[in-house]
């Protein structure tokens, strides 16, 4: 039995793993895979797919770029989820902000340097035609950091996935001034590069089986109610995040998306500059 150790942030995009872990599929390939939720996203998760405490990773794609050009040993095997990631920016409900224009000067919440809360605040900032370089940031681990940080008065704002925090809106912990989604797609899934050299094939296999049940996680019944339930969502949310949501279910990662991506994070002023898009990837197709 092959022991595999993987990761991905407690969410409704993850689902279709917790399915195929409690329908005991990678055992049946003779594979012992362990899930841990990383609440502290991405930034997290790097973090443990260097010091080697997860061996694959479902990770925001901004993040682990950023992260293996910065010399984390891993590659990009595929990408997860191929549609955008609806980044909500949030305030305190009794905050004065009220549009984005308030908050050119404000602190912003971050789980992590690195992290896509991070990284998007300068996507954001840069959309809005803001000085990147005058950011201000606090470092709050967790969504739950970034609840205490706002409510305290601690920072003024906080992004984070869109339908995650919708019931904090509901609820009047947070008002949403608006969106930012990410130009690239958002999940990937990334391995170390010590495990690629010593189960490539057991990697192969892991990711025939979720995009197996990716490719037709839509069509399972009452999956709208199953996800509201557990997520703690109103079905009505639930059904638009499907309504957007597109997993990859297979393709192949190519050189030629992590150019254009990395052109894109470029701009952003996400990187400084790209590096050999071959870097990055690892094809698992050949």
């Amino acid at each position: 039995m092959t022991n595999l150790k993987i990761g991905g942030v407690p969410e409704h995009f993850n689902y279709p793993w917790y399915l195929t872990l409690k329908n005991k599929e990678y055992s049946k390939e003779n594979i012992q895979l362990r899930w841990q939720d990383y609440a502290g996203g991405t930034g997290q998760m790097c973090k443990a797919l260097r010091d080697g405490s997860v061996d694959i990773a479902i990770v925001l794609t901004e993040g682990i770029l950023k992260d293996i050009a910065d010399g984390n040993p891993s590659k990009i095997v595929q990408t997860y989820v191929k549609s955008p990631l609806i980044w909500g920016i949030h305030v305190s409900a009794s905050s004065s902000f009220k549009k984005i224009a308030d908050l050119e000067n404000a602190t912003i919440a971050i789980s992590r340097f690195g992290s896509g809360s991070h990284l998007m605040a300068i996507v954001n900032a840069h959309n809005q035609g803001w000085d990147v370089s005058k950011l201000k940031f606090k470092v709050i681990n967790n969504l739950q950091g970034g609840i205490d940080a706002l409510t305290k008065g601690e920072a003024d704002y906080f992004m984070w996935e869109h339908f995650t925090t919708k019931p904090l809106v509901d609820n009047g912990t947070f008002r949403r001034i608006d969106d930012c989604p990410t130009p690239w797609p958002c999940f990937v899934i990334a391995v170390r590069n010590e495990v690629l050299k010593t189960n490539f094939e057991e990697v192969k296999k892991v990711l025939s089986i979720i995009n197996k049940e990716t490719k037709n996680f839509k069509k399972i019944a009452l999956i709208d109610t199953i996800l509201a339930e557990r997520y703690d969502q109103k079905l009505s949310d639930i059904n638009q995040w499907l309504k957007i949501t597109e997993w990859n279910a297979g393709k192949p990662i190519t050189k030629n998306l992590i150019t254009r991506i990395q052109n894109k994070m470029v701009k952003y002023n996400v990187i400084q500059k790209k590096q050999h898009s071959g870097k990055f990837i690892k094809n698992m197709y050949l």
